[in-house]
């Protein structure tokens, strides 16, 4: 395994090892008082941000320097891509200036695998990539964290229900979580408006409905989507309103209570309180988001051990 581009590059075998792998790391970084591993210590991880990131730029960048390796952090804003530097030669850069590992966020979909071709056209040689999201496309470590997350509350997959709920169509979230939780046996149900749906999700690997309070009473846990307004055009209307769109898609106090107790909501954030979530819903004991980004260290921290050293090895 050399890359890491999207759910699809990995099989049900492979995201379980990384989902033990995780588990493993969580458990015996919390008995030690210096939380330090040797693993990647002479290696160089670049983080490569076109678009703003908080969770997913620090928990890698923590990842890496848990792991021991040298941290490099290159913004678009602040390097040659503003001068009109392409993804190419910025990559082409940092490899000849010794990166080992490119985790990369772009907000062009398909720019990671892109890099990897470029960079690593035999599979083999140059740099691993790290797809830390592309554009509408897939976001893998988030859904691996989601899964971990998820099998930590409930032991396992099968016959377990997952609701997605809300911008399903600019959502690189959605994408992998139905990949990786569809992969592992669960059931996956994108709830929205039809305004915030794909073309063809009928045919994707899910089901889909428009009712979410209908979905909520078997569900074992709940994935909530912020809007992405950012990615719609100006002038584009999805909804009538926030009002509107809060009342029939946020997750309430109400809602809550339709939920089984072992159920849990989860957010990859950031969060819009009011709108795709109440504030007490926030910060009930059911809602998981610290829990996520929690995890998202540990997986991230799995991930790099994996590409960096091999399978074995990790």
């Amino acid at each position: 395994m050399k890359h890491l581009v999207s759910i699809n590059d990995l099989d049900k075998d492979s995201a379980l090892a990384l989902l033990d792998l995780a588990d493993e790391l969580k458990s015996s970084l919390l008995e030690r008082e210096i939380r330090k591993l040797p693993t990647l210590r002479g290696r160089t991880v670049f983080t490569v941000f076109y678009e703003n990131s908080t969770r997913t730029r620090s928990s890698f960048e923590t990842a890496a320097k848990w792991l021991s390796a040298d941290v490099v952090n290159i913004s678009a804003g602040s390097s040659s891509v503003k001068k009109g530097e392409s993804l190419q030669d910025t990559g082409q850069t940092l490899t000849a200036i010794g990166a080992e590992a490119l985790i990369v966020r772009h907000p062009n979909s398909g720019a990671p695998a892109q890099l990897a071709q470029w960079l690593s056209p035999d599979g083999v040689h140059g740099p691993s990539i790290i797809n830390a999201g592309d554009g509408q496309h897939e976001h893998p470590s988030q859904a691996l964290l989601d899964a971990l997350t998820f099998r930590q509350h409930h032991g396992g997959f099968e016959g377990r229900k997952l609701v997605v709920v809300g911008d399903i169509l600019h959502s690189r979230v959605a994408r992998s979580d139905l990949l990786l939780f569809s992969k592992l046996g669960a059931e996956v149900v994108f709830v929205a408006p039809p305004t915030l749906l794909p073309v063809g999700v009928e045919e994707w690997p899910c089901r889909v409905s428009h009712d979410l309070d209908a979905e909520l009473h078997d569900a074992d846990a709940v994935q909530l989507l912020r809007v992405q307004e950012e990615r719609m055009k100006a002038g584009e209307a999805f909804f009538p309103s926030v009002r509107e769109y809060a009342a029939l898609y946020g997750m309430s106090k109400k809602r809550l209570a339709l939920l089984r107790d072992d159920a849990i909501v989860m957010h990859p954030g950031p969060m819009i309180r009011g709108m795709e979530i109440n504030f007490d819903v926030a910060d009930s004991p059911q809602t998981a988001v610290l829990q996520q980004v929690n995890n998202g260290v540990h997986v991230r921290i799995a991930i790099l051990i994996t590409l960096l050293t091999g399978a074995d090895e990790a």
